[in-house]
């Protein structure tokens, strides 16, 4: 049996959003952390966050804040973790190419 992903499940949601693109919520994001998902990096591979189309470019930080807070560290401590990957904005194809 296979199972609908976030994006195209259609039951509504009354919780807080953290991950517009995967639908994830808050009180998931919560839950995982109390289950000692407790990087970022774990979170993602967890529940998807920052998969999405937008890349994390608005969950991720949602997502340090909420870490920070369940786990007590500093916002600064937890964004270190945060790894980006080239490139951060659309660029034309040619650009790889060497055009």
């Amino acid at each position: 049996m296979t199972h609908a992903s976030r994006v195209t499940r259609q039951e509504p949601k009354d919780e807080p959003i953290v991950c517009r693109c995967e639908e994830v919520t808050l009180p998931e994001v919560v839950q995982a952390i109390r289950e000692g998902y407790d990087t970022v990096e774990e979170l993602k591979r967890h529940l998807r966050v920052g998969m999405g189309p937008c890349q994390g470019r608005t969950c991720l930080p949602l997502l340090a804040r909420v870490l920070a807070r369940e786990t007590g560290r500093s916002l600064a401590e937890v964004m270190e973790e945060i790894s980006t990957r080239p490139p951060l904005i659309p660029i034309p194809f040619e650009v790889w190419r060497g055009k």
